[in-house]
């Protein structure tokens, strides 16, 4: 899963919106995938580096860290994620 979020990552960080970022964010810290420091960093960038940020760091946790985000994702904002991933040919099914 973390090679899949390397295959979008340019289309992530361009396409996730300030809102998005921050429910992803806020869920990843309640699940326990990201700690407080994580969320402290992230919470101070501009959009695109908090959108490097998030990628970058679940990319880097691997693929547990990784399906998380998408799952994430998915609850979060289901026309984002069918969009980002019909653009990558990257098959990821949506099961909330």
């Amino acid at each position: 899963m973390a090679e899949k979020l390397k295959s979008v990552r340019t289309q992530f960080i361009s396409r996730v919106s300030e809102p998005v970022l921050r429910k992803l964010l806020d869920k990843l810290l309640e699940r326990g995938v990201i700690t407080d420091d994580e969320m402290d960093l992230a919470g101070t960038a501009s959009r695109a580096d908090k959108a490097r940020a998030v990628i970058d760091t679940m990319r880097r946790k691997g693929s547990e860290a990784s399906s998380a985000l998408i799952s994430v994702l998915c609850e979060e904002d289901r026309l984002f994620i069918r969009l980002f991933l019909s653009d990558t040919n990257t098959s990821v099914t949506c099961t909330v």
